[in-house]
């Protein structure tokens, strides 16, 4: 015996670890004192176009860019797009930029009620369209690089199918393009979803029911054992801001327009439109084997929102000869924040880049 007894710990071992989060917690309302407004973002930028609430964003880094060609990002429209330029230790942003890139991003802003009816032309053909065109006109050039990221890539995909001339290279990153793959929990959810009713009934869709769908895929992760686990940095005010930040941007979700949040459920998730046809975007189908731009398609190996046979599923239907994969060993969100994306993700798509710049 070990002295543990069958459940693994004694009388005396259960005092001393009740003892030790007495103290954590203590320890944590005076960390708590020391902990300033949580603020977001490691990089300096400036507005450069703007449609209604729709910007767009030049970052502005230590020392001017060497990329010929401009990088514009296109984030989701569930969440904010900072998560990309985080804090100082945790920025692709930053990353890209020290390595020379000319970074641009895209923010949707916060869609009201006057938002409810627009579509998803709107945000592909009127958003991304308008901020294309921008650069275009400002770099005197006939096409510019994009970084589609999550549903953004897939807003890309369509983007480049629709113009393909635009384009000079598409990178798609955790990016949906099979959604009824057997592991795709929020594809088998929505299948079965009523959209029409569900928008009908409530215009836009709630940033808060959008944030309990993806915590219920992950309850005892993401509701439990994420802050159970906080109290470890209790005493630590760098750590319990890193985690505060976090929680910040998880929580600070837009609303989704509703008509465009309908068309993108029925085409996308329950058509699965990539794969079977019928993806329509003002009244032009796309077709992805329009895209003969290289494509550099990254996928998260443990990506439990976009599986990677999700992601992975894009080859082979576009009709470019130039086109590759990078797996990156971790999560949805651990490719923008953890230790290894910073060290692998920038690098890995400043080298693709700047091989395609020749």
């Amino acid at each position: 015996m070990d002295g543990f007894g069958p459940l693994g710990f004694t009388p005396d071992t259960l005092a001393q670890e009740s003892l030790r989060f007495q103290a954590k917690l203590r320890a944590g309302l005076d960390t708590l004192h020391q902990v300033h407004d949580i603020d977001y973002g490691a990089t300096a930028r400036e507005e450069v176009w703007r449609d209604g609430k729709v910007a767009l964003y030049r970052f502005r880094g230590d020392r001017a860019p060497t990329a010929r060609v401009p990088l514009l990002i296109v984030y989701a429209l569930v969440n904010r797009p900072y998560m990309v330029d985080l804090q100082n230790d945790k920025s692709i942003v930053r990353g890209l930029l020290e390595r020379g890139e000319d970074v641009y991003v895209l923010d949707w802003g916060y869609p009201d009620r006057s938002d409810r009816y627009l579509e998803l032309e709107d945000y592909i053909q009127r958003y991304i369209g308008g901020a294309v065109d921008h650069l275009r006109r400002e770099y005197r050039m006939d096409a510019v690089s994009v970084l589609g990221i999550c549903q953004g890539g897939a807003f890309s995909l369509c983007y480049a199918a629709l113009n393909p001339h635009k384009l000079r290279n598409l990178i798609t990153m955790v990016t949906p393009v099979d959604f009824h793959t057997s592991d795709n929990m929020l594809g088998n959810w929505t299948r079965g979803l009523d959209v029409d009713l569900f928008v009908d009934t409530l215009g836009n869709v709630p940033a808060d029911v959008m944030n309990w769908c993806y915590l219920t895929l992950k309850p005892w992760r993401l509701f439990v054992q994420k802050y159970v686990g906080m109290v470890d940095v209790l005493d630590d005010p760098k750590a319990l801001e890193d985690f505060l930040r976090m929680e910040k941007w998880i929580f600070d979700s837009p609303d989704q327009a509703g008509e465009a949040f309908r068309q993108f459920i029925k085409q996308f998730y329950q058509g699965n439109g990539f794969i079977k046809g019928g993806i329509d975007i003002g009244g032009r189908a796309v077709d992805l084997r329009q895209i003969e731009v290289p494509i550099l398609n990254i996928y998260a190996e443990q990506d439990h929102l976009v599986p990677p046979a999700s992601s992975k599923a894009l080859e082979g239907l576009t009709g470019t000869d130039d086109y590759s994969e990078l797996s990156f060993r971790g999560g949805h969100i651990g490719i923008y924040v953890s230790s290894r994306a910073q060290r692998e993700v920038p690098q890995a798509i400043h080298d693709w880049l700047a091989q395609r710049a020749k």
